[in-house]
């Protein structure tokens, strides 16, 4: 081999080795760290709208008691959470887990629909999210530990006897469905998630073609190496899919036939490799996480009706 070819192979080897290195670092700036998503559409879920579908539960939210709760996560971060008491005495709570680059403030129409049912509610900040500690986003992979502590949280603070449920919309979705392969007390009788993705790996490798018309290897793989550096796991590992695998715990899965930001056959493959008890609800013409707002009654119905069969007293009205 020439000499002149040999460096030229060996500059074109450099360029596209930096070029992927600084793709994977910008990658991991606009999806995992803390910072602006310019991806992620904007609806404010705390200001009131001409014609606003939640303007009731948006007001209800605004002037209904709540409390702050703290958690010291076991990485030493401190999480905060609202807790809203139930109207009545309720021996029944729902832990609600938001979405990617959102907060506790933006779930009032999911905690309006709980309350309804006569559960007393706790709306953790996930780390990094709102006003708890953290530099990342763990996509719902360290929230799993999280969610355990809080679980164990409630029923310290409302008595053994409590009723659990776990409710997340997208990534929260995701926090719910991993939470479910670990060991969790039997004080949690059945879990909801709304349009979680299947595993982080495959909604990254979407993300990326989507946005950015590029392949996934190799900058999935060593946006993975960075993130395991600095927020301390592998995309590898941040898996519902598996997680789902080990659950015993009856789960709704709900999912908007028109997603495309996490697309709707990630629903059919957490369905099918979940082994406990299990129902699917495919929302008809709802876009991601739209699938409540596509069809409040049905959605509701739904949800009622799942947790009437693994649940006490839920409140059919």
């Amino acid at each position: 081999m020439k000499k002149s070819t040999k460096w030229g192979l060996l500059g074109a080897l450099g360029l596209t080795t930096s070029f992927f290195t600084y793709v994977s670092t910008y990658f991991y700036k606009t999806a995992v760290s803390i910072s602006k998503k310019e991806f992620v559409e904007e609806y404010s879920m705390e200001e009131i709208s001409l014609d606003d579908p939640w303007e009731d539960e948006k007001r209800w939210y605004q002037t209904v008691e709540k409390d702050i709760l703290f958690q010291r996560a076991t990485d030493g971060l401190l999480l905060s959470g609202l807790f809203i008491p139930a109207k009545e005495e309720s021996r029944k709570v729902v832990i609600i887990a938001h979405g990617y680059s959102s907060s506790n403030l933006d779930m009032a129409p999911w905690a309006k629909l709980f309350y309804d049912l006569g559960f007393n509610l706790l709306l953790p900040d996930a780390r990094g999210h709102g006003e708890s500690e953290g530099n990342y986003i763990g996509f719902g992979w360290h929230e799993r530990k999280d969610y355990v502590l809080w679980i164990e949280q409630m029923i310290e603070k409302l008595g053994d006897d409590l009723e659990v449920v776990l409710y997340g919309l997208s990534m929260g979705g995701a926090t719910v469905m991993n939470v479910s392969g670990e060991a969790i007390p039997i004080n949690v009788k059945a879990i909801v998630e709304d349009c979680g993705y299947s595993s982080v790996s495959k909604e990254m490798a979407h993300q990326l073609k989507i946005m950015y018309k590029l392949p996934q290897f190799p900058i999935i793989p060593l946006t993975s190496f960075i993130t395991k550096m600095k927020a301390g796991f592998w995309f590898g590992e941040a898996n519902p899919e598996k997680q789902v695998q080990k659950s015993q715990t009856p789960l709704l899965f709900i999912h908007g036939d028109e997603d495309t930001f996490v697309p709707t056959h990630m629903a059919y493959d957490v369905y099918h490799a979940t082994s406990g008890p299990k129902e699917l609800y495919i929302v008809p013409g709802a876009a991601h996480a739209y699938g409540y707002v596509t069809d409040k009654d049905e959605y509701r119905l739904r949800i009622k009706r799942f947790l009437s069969r693994h649940l006490s007293n839920i409140n059919q009205t």
